[in-house]
């Protein structure tokens, strides 16, 4: 088998394509698309997410400390991409494309009410990294939408039909493949 050699980028995905909220729910807030974000640790929860500081969204984050990740679906693909390639100094996101502030418990930022799942996130410090700034978080509340909870108190990620980015383009989920430990659990007789 032959490879390519390239030049050194980011080819790590697919990724979560999320829309992070920003600002204050009774002033000025944002919304903006990221792909550079995810969990890094469990306990205490973190995450992160990367901003390039020419984002509008960044001051906002950076002077507030706070901001929401909210996850994406099919329906929410075509507000996913406005709000990555339209700027919030130029036009009201919220209100442009009919989405609602949803007022949340420990932090001022609005979180998306249309979105599956809200994640409610404090700075703990911001890391510059060339393009972009790193803002690690830590997670201070989970907001799940009590219609995708299955009666065993889990939330039915596959149902709210969340959608990924890669090298350019959203994709919807595949199929179902196993549960974490699959591979070594023993099969009932």
């Amino acid at each position: 088998m032959a490879k390519q050699i390239w030049k050194p980028g980011t080819m790590l995905y697919p990724l979560p394509v999320v829309m992070v909220s920003c600002g204050d729910i009774d002033a000025e807030s944002n919304i903006l698309t990221i792909a550079w974000c995810g969990t890094i640790n469990s306990e205490p929860s973190k995450t992160y997410i990367s901003v390039r500081p020419s984002r509008y969204s960044y001051d906002m984050i950076k002077s507030t400390g706070e901001f929401v990740i909210n996850l994406t679906t099919e329906k929410l693909a075509r507000a996913t991409d406005f709000c990555g390639v339209r700027s919030g100094k130029d036009i009201d996101k919220f209100a442009h494309l009919g989405l609602t502030k949803y007022r949340c418990e420990n932090v001022k930022a609005p979180a998306i009410e249309e979105s599956p799942v809200n994640i409610e996130c404090k700075v703990d410090k911001i890391v510059p990294l060339g393009s972009h700034d790193m803002f690690i978080a830590d997670v201070v509340s989970v907001l799940a939408d009590e219609q995708y909870m299955l009666e065993n108190g889990k939330f039915d990620f596959h149902a709210s039909k969340p959608i990924c980015y890669s090298h350019g383009e959203y994709y919807g989920l595949g199929d179902y493949i196993g549960k974490f430990g699959y591979s070594v659990e023993k099969k009932k007789k």
